[in-house]
């Protein structure tokens, strides 16, 4: 049997002295096509594309991209770097397109952010034999064949007239190509918007170069103090200071508490509680991101979803506010950071306990906030603790894809769970039950919560937000993240619930019938700052009476 085939393993044989344009060209198609696979499939299930013109279309757009693409390699992949640049071009490309096409995502600034926040933990979630393959297939095969490849050898000028020539050529031929589709592209790019996020390896070029944009203006200018006139109620020593928790949820939906509506039972502590009187669901909440790196920070915001949408500006949040005010603050985190939120006020980061109950192979369950907590406050100044405490909880939640680690074996309802990490290959029923496990630990964890602050002896109250919601498997999208003018309503219709002490009732003379006709109103997170300003008490030019969703409540 002859062996020939195996040659081009042979370095400086295959496609020895080949034309440079040659093998940037080789680059280029790999590129267009195997790391575009999620777009072009995108493409061929829209409807428009049913006809031999749309076919004929598709071609020309083919054609065109794998012409840009070329240009691109000659502008940025040169000799001195060519072997390593272009691997980890088809690294980048085919690890963007893997998650495209596993869970329907698109790439954009705050999708890189928010990988780039990442932890150990998180990128453990992700990691799949299905990923694997994917760079075996997509990277490692053309790879091999790019760092193996040796073009001809030619002179320093001349490097710089091939690739500067192929610029001008491609980029020509691109023009050419694009005056004959522009009416179909163009028509397809407004009609279909998350297009115009799928397409390799541009889409990431530019959400970096657009993301380390703004973190340089951010970094240009210092941290913008607010709220220094903020003033909380005088310390009174014949009534016990209140304390506040704040609940941060984890990629929790609104659409699978059953207390809102869902038919399967994934919140009955909440709705014991709310059968008490005590406690109040918000059914109708938006939050501000699809992501924790967006919706986290807008939380704790003084200005609203689209002023942070455009804010090149960094400034203090509510937490600096009720320090300032004289409350004590502390922030336990159980995932991955509060996102600059907590930098000025105490925090614990919960999720490295090795707490034998409640952690398991370096993760740990929601509960672990509450170990030792009444400990934890005693550390904080007995000055502030006299004046009220504001305790926020963030929590590791629903935090996907593996929601089957998100509760423990014991708290499982509902089974047999999807244990994968690659979703569309779960079944659909045992997916639904993986999470809805997750929500009903959140349940749990909120009861346990609400049990703690029972124990106090001073008013206490609870308050409960998601950061975002997930998608799971809806029209072929999962987990979350999609750009906000284009995300399902999954990802951005959250839980929120209070619960009040009747001790915290009568320090706030709340007035119930209006609480609970504040349930069905539309809010969203822009009410939060305001909203935890007025639990607190605290008196600051930031407030904003009118989104305070207990205001008109509370005499």
């Amino acid at each position: 049997m002859s062996l020939k085939w195996l040659n081009w393993l042979r370095p400086g044989v295959y496609m020895q002295g080949r034309h440079p344009w040659l093998v940037s060209a080789g680059l280029a198609l790999a590129l267009s096509t195997l790391g575009n696979a999620p777009f072009w499939w995108a493409l061929a299930q829209l409807p428009e594309v049913n006809n031999l013109r749309a076919y004929a279309g598709l071609i020309g757009i083919w054609a065109a991209l794998t012409l840009l693409m070329w240009v691109f390699v000659n502008l940025v992949v040169w000799p001195w770097w060519r072997k390593p640049l272009g691997v980890l071009l088809l690294v980048m490309t085919m690890t963007a397109s893997y998650f495209m096409a596993m869970y329907g995502v698109v790439i954009d600034p705050t999708m890189v952010a928010n990988a780039m926040q990442t932890n150990s933990a998180e990128v453990r979630d992700l990691l799949s034999l299905t990923l694997l393959l994917t760079l075996v297939i997509g990277v490692g095969v053309p790879g091999l064949w790019w760092w193996r490849l040796e073009p001809g050898a030619c002179l320093g000028w001349q490097r710089w007239t091939h690739q500067l020539g192929a610029v001008v050529v491609g980029s020509a031929l691109t023009a050419a190509l694009l005056l004959l589709v522009f009416q179909d592209l163009a028509s397809l790019m407004r009609n279909h918007t998350t297009l115009r996020f799928m397409i390799n390896p541009f889409n990431t070029v530019y959400a970096v170069g657009r993301l380390a944009k703004t973190e340089q203006a951010q970094r240009q200018q210092p941290l913008q103090a607010i709220g220094d006139d903020a003033s909380a109620r005088p310390i009174d020593a014949k009534a016990a200071a209140p304390v506040l928790i704040l609940v941060v949820g984890e990629t929790a939906r609104a659409a699978n508490f059953s207390i809102g509506g869902y038919e399967r039972p994934t919140t009955p502590k909440l709705q014991a509680l709310q059968a008490q009187g005590d406690l109040y669901y918000f059914s109708q909440v938006q939050s501000c991101g699809t992501n924790t790196q967006v919706s986290v920070p807008c939380l704790f915001s003084h200005l609203d979803r689209k002023a942070n949408t455009d804010n090149t500006v960094s400034y203090e949040s509510l937490l600096d506010v009720l320090q300032k005010a004289g409350w004590a603050v502390l922030w336990l985190e159980n995932q991955s950071g509060c996102k600059g939120v907590c930098d000025r006020v105490a925090h614990v980061d919960t999720s490295i306990i090795k707490h034998p109950q409640f952690c398991v192979a370096g993760e740990c369950w929601d509960e672990v906030m509450l170990d030792g907590l009444s400990e934890r406050m005693a550390t904080l100044s007995a000055e502030r603790r006299a004046r009220g405490t504001v305790v926020v909880m963030h929590q590791m939640g629903s935090h996907g894809p593996a929601y089957y680690k998100r509760s423990p074996p014991e708290r499982k309802v509902f089974l047999p769970e999807c244990t994968s990490n690659a979703l569309p290959s779960c079944n659909t029923q045992a997916l639904r039950n993986a999470y809805d496990n997750s929500i009903a630990y959140t349940d749990h964890f909120l009861g346990q919560v609400v049990s703690w602050l029972k124990t106090q002896q001073q008013p206490t109250a609870l308050w409960y937000v998601s950061d975002h919601g997930e998608s799971l498997g809806e029209n072929g999208i999962y987990l979350h993240g999609m750009p906000y003018k284009m995300a399902p309503k999954e990802q951005t219709h959250v839980p929120m619930a209070l619960w009040v002490s009747p001790a915290m009732r009568r320090h706030w003379a709340v007035d119930d019938a209006c609480l609970r006709a504040q349930q069905s109103k539309p809010w969203s997170h822009d009410n939060w700052f305001h909203t935890v300003l007025g639990s607190a008490d605290v008196k600051t030019g930031l407030y904003q009476p009118e989104m305070d969703i207990t205001r008109a409540c509370r005499h």
